[in-house]
């Protein structure tokens, strides 16, 4: 399990388009599909990763909290061929397991990833209505074995801010997980 910190992309970037099927029902799911919403926050998780399984149930409930405020996508980019529990089917079976309110994409070519410039699972993405970046990093303080309650506070509370006018705290700390798994002679050039 290599453990990897998110790269802080830069605050006001725009979301990066894409065009991925949501495991459960084969739709395509692009940033068209959200455009009635005022915020729109892009999750990059898996099936397998132990830093995922540790927050999941907190994802789960923060997809149905925030349903019918925001918009929620989330995005599994490894490579199945070698992590197979992080095949489409295996993505679906998570998302009906936890009763995810939200589309969960498979990123067969991690093009998707590379321009969100993902680096971990779970990694996080939260855009407002004009799809500039306000927030990136982490869920909250908890991670495995650290014996923090898993609250979801870091992102709740930019999420919060952003629903009511509000500007987002700059002060964002990184998420921590496994690395994306990419596929062989596909890894990113944004790691150094």
């Amino acid at each position: 399990m290599a453990r990897v910190a998110s790269t802080m992309l830069p605050l006001g970037t725009s979301a990066p388009d894409f065009q991925l099927p949501d495991v459960v029902t084969g739709q395509s799911i692009s940033l068209s599909t959200f455009a009635d919403k005022p915020a729109l926050l892009v999750m990059f998780i898996c099936r397998h990763c132990p830093f995922v399984k540790h927050v999941q149930d907190e994802l789960a409930r923060l997809g149905k909290d925030y349903a019918d405020r925001i918009a929620i996508v989330a995005i599994s980019a490894n490579d199945a061929a070698n992590y197979p529990e992080d095949a489409p089917d295996q993505l679906k079976a998570m998302a009906n397991e936890l009763g995810f309110a939200f589309p969960l994409c498979y990123d067969e070519t991690q093009a998707t990833a590379k321009a969100y410039r993902a680096a971990c699972t779970p990694d996080f993405f939260l855009f407002d209505a004009d799809r500039r970046l306000v927030y990136r990093g982490q869920l909250d303080d908890s991670r495995p074995g650290n014996d923090q309650p898993v609250t979801g506070r870091d992102l709740r509370a930019a999420i919060d801010a952003l629903l009511a006018g509000q500007a987002v705290n700059p002060d964002q700390q990184p998420s921590i997980g496994c690395n994306i798994k990419w596929k062989p002679g596909n890894e990113p050039d944004y790691f150094g």
